[in-house]
């Protein structure tokens, strides 16, 4: 166990190094003479003052993603649960959105955003808990109210483009997921978030393991499923709202990156969880560096310097061919 969590974080710095020598603008050598205390001021401002941040909120926001996909998996007993498919991420985007598009929120303001998209969030968790009813218990009809409940909330995200077209460009990062131009005011707004609702999380460690057997279970053993379930979606909730107020709705990395942690980490949430935050930050990480990578590679190939890959598509296009892996692999209605 502590091989594989030893190897996960060499990975992870092995990514954020390529990570931060990735981009345009700088080749390694120079990015290495700032990080030794030289280079000229435009080099220590890339370095310092954009790719660093840009790496640090990457790697939170992919450890929050993680948890937040670990945290619903267990608490509804769903392989499939995940914040892009239980209407965390979509409430959370339409609440960024919808702030966006009203003037409150903006790039510029990340804690507008962190507490619309909270709120957004809560909303399409609550909406998920209504229309589950009493099947909520059941994971077949939790994701299938999950995947409407995303289907809704995305069509309002659409009506409200509609009605404000001209928040198109500042609110599409969102839609997308990306990590370009973060600064370290988003940094420091997202570490103390990922930190304190992780811990609740690991905390919930438990109750969560016990919820993952079932709730007769879980009651034969003490526990008030009802209420540890609550604890555990506004967790869940919480730690979607704060990656996706950082960097927007990135695809599959919740629903996808618990399955790789609960492998390597086994069922024990004491482990798995904090396996999934850095796996999660891995993912993330490495998927930013190649998105940086292959957009240098494209711009030098076709000679456009505006060239930018999002690194939210690229995790989407690999997600989708990976879930296919794990439906086909997963009983339908077991955990």
């Amino acid at each position: 166990m502590t091989r594989r969590f030893t190897a996960l974080a060499a990975l992870a710095v092995l990514c954020a190094g390529v990570e931060l020598v990735a981009g345009r603008g700088m080749s390694p050598a120079a990015a290495w003479d700032v990080l030794n205390g030289g280079g000229d001021p435009t080099e220590r401002h890339i370095l310092l003052r954009l790719r660093l941040p840009r790496l640090l909120v990457s790697l939170g926001a992919g450890a929050c993603l993680a948890v937040a996909g670990l945290v619903l998996q267990s608490a509804l007993r769903n392989p499939l649960a995940g914040p892009e498919v239980t209407g965390v991420t979509p409430g959370a985007v339409l609440g960024a959105v919808t702030a966006t598009a009203l003037g409150l929120a903006g790039w510029d303001s990340p804690l507008a955003v962190v507490i619309a998209a909270c709120a957004g969030g809560c909303a399409g968790a609550a909406l998920l808990w209504l229309l589950a009813g009493r099947g909520r218990g059941d994971p077949a009809q939790t994701a299938v109210h999950g995947v409407l409940v995303s289907a809704v909330l995305g069509g309002l995200t659409a009506m409200v483009l509609l009605v404000e077209p001209g928040e198109l460009g500042s609110v599409v990062q969102w839609l997308v997921g990306t990590t370009e131009g973060r600064v370290w005011q988003h940094w420091h707004l997202l570490w103390p978030w990922a930190l304190a609702w992780g811990t609740a999380a690991w905390l919930l460690a438990g109750p969560l393991t016990l919820l993952r057997c079932g709730d007769d279970i879980a009651l034969a053993a003490g526990l008030a499923a009802r209420r540890a379930r609550t604890l555990a979606l506004l967790c869940a909730v919480a730690l979607t709202a704060g990656a996706v107020a950082a960097v927007g709705a990135l695809g599959f990395v919740g629903l996808l990156v618990p399955h790789l942690a609960v492998a390597l980490f086994g069922a024990d949430l004491r482990k798995s969880l904090p396996g999934a935050a850095l796996a999660g930050a891995l993912v993330v990480c490495g998927a930013d560096a190649a998105a940086q990578l292959s957009s240098r590679l494209l711009a030098q190939g076709l000679g456009s310097g505006r060239l930018t890959l999002p690194v939210g598509a690229l995790t989407a296009c690999l997600g989708a061919a990976l879930l296919l892996v794990v439906v086909r692999r997963t009983p339908s209605r077991t955990f």
